[in-house]
This record gives structure tokens, sequence and C-alpha cells, in this order.
């Protein structure tokens, strides 16, 4: 995860749109939604953690870390970016440098003893707050790609990871300030890239943002608080060389914002890094 130093994120935790309606002469064997309901499968329709939408949240984010809509092709990534954080890696961006990384070989080995990333859970220790590859090279990163490739494990646990540490609290964080789809999407980029803590990370951003407008949950308008989230998101993102690029937000959750899709509702297009990305 691309996490700024000193302050990785350690928070604790754990198909698209609707078939059409259907014909005339099938409505009477269904029974009605009251319309309590109703309300009530709407509600659910609008959350991030609604199957559909967490996919596109999924899709959307690896445009912008790995430049595919594929998502689940990342589970075997692994690279240096040259970032300060060491291998990144993963369907989301696990950095050796920031803990989260570590934290996954570990809950890996706990549910699979003796995998082939159990022998570098020294050197992941070690390596916790640098860019050292000290005790990693050279086989971490294709035993890495073997256990992607050939263990169902790991992948499950580096989607239980993203949800305990990033994925869920995010949608949490979200749904208290009375915040739809699209609101809470962006709480889990930005989370995603800046981790919790720090004077970079979601918090203070979060935080900087309540100081400009409010959410719905204290009586604020959705739209006016959103861009001002959007806004301090781009200052910290401005702040790292890294992560100068601005165009996961700009042309992308902007878009969207603007366009008063607040529910992701496909279809959406937008553009990353100048590529150009549609969900239908």
């Amino acid at each position: 995860m691309r996490h700024p130093f000193p302050d990785p994120a350690r928070p604790a935790g754990p198909s698209r749109r609707t078939v059409i309606a259907m014909a005339c002469a099938s409505l009477a064997t269904v029974p009605l939604l009251t319309p309590s309901r109703a309300a009530a499968a709407s509600a659910r329709a609008t959350g991030l953690d609604d199957p559909a939408k967490k996919e596109i949240a999924m899709q959307l984010v690896s445009s912008a870390e790995n430049s595919s809509l594929d998502w689940k092709a990342q589970y075997r990534y692994i690279e240096d970016i040259g970032d300060g954080r060491g291998y990144t890696a993963g369907i989301i961006g696990f950095c050796s440098g920031t803990g989260d990384m570590l934290d996954l070989v570990e809950l890996y080995a706990e549910r699979s003893p003796g995998n082939v990333l159990a022998p570098y859970l020294p050197a992941l220790r070690r390596v916790d707050g640098s860019d050292s590859h000290d005790g990693l090279d050279p086989g971490f990163p294709d035993d890495w790609r073997r256990a992607a490739d050939g263990d169902p494990e790991f992948r499950r646990a580096q989607d239980d990871e993203r949800d305990r540490v990033y994925f869920d609290p995010a949608v949490r964080r979200g749904k208290d300030d009375g915040l739809r789809t699209l609101g809470q999407f962006a709480y889990y980029d930005a989370m995603v890239m800046h981790g919790e803590g720090g004077d970079l990370g979601f918090g203070s951003i979060r935080e900087r943002a309540l100081g400009r407008a409010r959410p719905p949950a204290r009586g604020g308008d959705e739209v006016a608080y959103l861009h001002a989230f959007l806004d301090e998101r781009v200052w910290a993102m401005r702040q790292e060389e890294a992560h100068s690029d601005t165009s996961r937000v700009d042309t992308a959750q902007r878009v969207f914002l603007n366009e008063g899709n607040l529910d992701l509702e496909p279809p959406l297009d937008w553009h990353v890094y100048g590529d150009a990305y549609h969900i239908g």
C-alpha cells in the first residue's frame, strides 16, 4: 500500500445494473414491496459494499494502480516502483516498507503453515519502514507469483486483508458521514494510497475537508463536501513526488461527482494517467 512514512495505516477491522423489469404478464405473480422494504432495498443498493459496486471499486482502483480493469490479474503483481516503499505487490499494492505486506504474509502463514512465503517473514520484519530488499532478493518476487498463481489461500488472504484494513473501514466511515457510493469510494481510494495516519493520511485529509464543509450526516450538502474532500486529497497527493499525478481524482472521481453520479451507476467513463477506461 502506498503509505507515507512514518505512519503506515493500521486501522482495526474484519453484474452491474439491475435487470429490466419483468413483462406485464408476470407482474401479477410478484409480491409488491412495502414502502419500508423498498426503502431498505434502495439503501442497500447505494453502498459500496454491494457486490456489484464493490466490483466497480476494484476496477477503478486497478485502473489507477495497475493501468488495467482486470484487478484479479494483480494477485501476482510485484515490483519496486521506486517510491521509497520497497516492493509493491498484490491486488491493492501491499508494500514491504509499510507493514501491510508483513501483515498479509503473517496471515497467510497462520492459515497455510510452511507456505513458500513464510521463510521471508524475518526479512519482512527487518525491512518494515524502509525501502530495503535485504533478505528478500533474489527469490521473493518469484515466490510471490508462485503463491498467487498456485494457492487460492494466498488470494483469499489478500482479499481479507484488503477488506479488513482498507475497504471495510472506508465504507463504514463513509456511511457514518452519510455518503453514498461515490463518497464511500473516495474514502476507500484515499485509504489505499495514503493509509489512515499521518499528516497526509486519510484521517487528516478528512479532517481538513470537515473544516471546509459538512457531510450529510452533519446536515451538509454531499456534493459540496465531496468537492472539499477531493480538494484536500489532491493537496495531499501533491506533497509526494510519487503521487503528484492527480488524474485518479481529477479525471475520474471528480468527473463522476460533476456528473452527479453519487451512486456510481454505470456506464462509467474516466481517464487515469491519460488512458481511457469504460465500465458499461
